[in-house]
């Protein structure tokens, strides 16, 4: 890290190996990371991205687990939909897509909250009158799913939603209810007024202040960004991000070989990252690489999710998940799982991690550390490896050698 004088301004500059350690440190995967557990984390990153693809596990336990190692799955639900003095430590609302949100958030996105309100409607109109019958229902019975409001769908069709489907998703955009669990991956609403502290429901920031802060966050979970980072972190404007971006006390930084001006959190750049690089498999909608140009920027790495592509033009299979270590993402692996087997049914490197011996011996005792790691989590005590370009002996060798005690159990 240097700095240059630019007509009396001092700029920081950074090379494209710093700006992607303090991504990684700032997403934590790099240097201390089980303090505070699932609710530390959900607070140093923000948001976590909801999906409703399950392959090893759920995208959001994915998350945890890769920042965290083998954390239970019942901790995990517990951070993020536990009810503490009567209200959850998390909600769920619209950020980079459905997200766990920390419940001190709550406040930060009412600009979105009242955009939604202007304008009347979202995806559906709202059918007159069926708002004050979930109002009603939810203050006698609640907390109800859609099910039991009266239904989510009215046909097969995925987008055919019911009246009362429209009316709870209309009430949640704006506000006035809170999905506060999820249970069989469907929603659990209740009214904002039980479910959110009386002490955030009292604030009322205006629109600038809820940018600035959420720009700011957008900041510190990603170490260093774009202009169209900072946006894309919680699907905000980048012209709302230029208003406001002076007020974030973000730093306006250069990395080289990156074409657009970039800002850096500020706590970052004082303390330079170190400590041991995390090995692990990504989610493809975790926020190291939720966003395509950034990971490619950063990275290297261009990523891509396939699993809504015809299996017949699947370049890296289904789910396939970025395998992270030494701060590289080395390549990819498409898991599956067959009773206590795990199944790797695809394993793509890029072409850098093979391209000499050493190399290819790293990546694979990388490869099968992850391999064994995710395996234990997910309670698997086998590893079947379908397609690799890699050498069979020397990833027989690997995966014999990576023991799963050594990864521990569960905690």
């Amino acid at each position: 890290m240097s700095c240059r004088n630019i007509t009396g301004v001092v700029e920081v500059e950074l090379s494209a190996d710093e700006a992607r350690r303090l991504q990684l440190r700032a997403q934590g995967f790099l240097g201390a990371r089980r303090k505070g557990g699932v609710p530390a984390m959900l607070e140093r990153l923000g948001a976590v991205q909801l999906d409703t693809i399950s392959v090893l596990a759920r995208s959001h336990e994915l998350v945890s687990y890769a920042r965290l190692g083998p954390v239970r799955r019942s901790a995990i639900e517990a951070a993020y939909w536990g009810r503490r003095n009567g209200t959850s430590g998390a909600f769920e609302y619209w950020a980079h897509a459905a997200s766990v949100l920390p419940m001190d958030d709550w406040p930060l996105f009412g600009f979105r909250r009242r955009a939604y309100l202007r304008r009347g409607w979202r995806w559906h109109k709202v059918p007159e009158g069926v708002c004050d019958e979930i109002r009603a229902r939810l203050k006698a019975d609640g907390p109800l799913t859609t099910r039991e409001l009266g239904g989510a769908k009215a046909s097969a069709d995925w987008w055919d939603w019911s009246d009362h489907k429209i009316g709870i998703e209309w009430l949640l955009d704006i506000g006035e209810v809170v999905c506060v669990q999820r249970v069989g991956w469907r929603r659990v609403y209740d009214l904002a007024e039980r479910a959110v502290p009386s002490r955030l429901l009292a604030q009322d920031p205006d629109d600038d202040t809820c940018l600035t802060a959420l720009v700011a966050r957008a900041g510190r979970a990603l170490g260093v960004a774009t202009r169209a980072d900072l946006a894309d972190y919680y699907r905000v404007k980048q012209d709302q991000v230029d208003r406001v971006i002076d007020e974030t006390g973000l730093v306006p930084v250069s990395v080289a070989g990156w074409s657009q001006r970039a800002w850096a959190d500020p706590g970052a750049l004082a303390d330079p990252p170190r400590g041991r690089h995390v090995t692990t498999l990504l989610s493809p909608f975790d926020s190291l690489v939720w966003d395509r140009a950034r990971t490619s920027r950063v990275f290297g790495f261009d990523h891509r999710l396939e699993a809504y592509v015809p299996k017949a033009k699947r370049v890296h299979g289904y789910f396939a998940m970025p395998l992270l270590s030494g701060g590289r993402l080395l390549g990819r692996v498409d898991p599956a799982r067959e009773g206590r087997t795990l199944i790797a049914r695809q394993v793509s490197l890029e072409p850098w991690a093979t391209r000499t011996r050493s190399r290819t011996e790293a990546s694979a005792t990388a490869l099968a550390k992850a391999l064994w790691q995710a395996a234990t989590w997910v309670d698997c005590d086998n590893i079947h490896i379908d397609r690799t370009d890699l050498p069979q002996p020397l990833l027989k060798a690997a995966l014999k050698d990576t023991t799963p005690t050594e990864h521990g159990a569960p905690t």
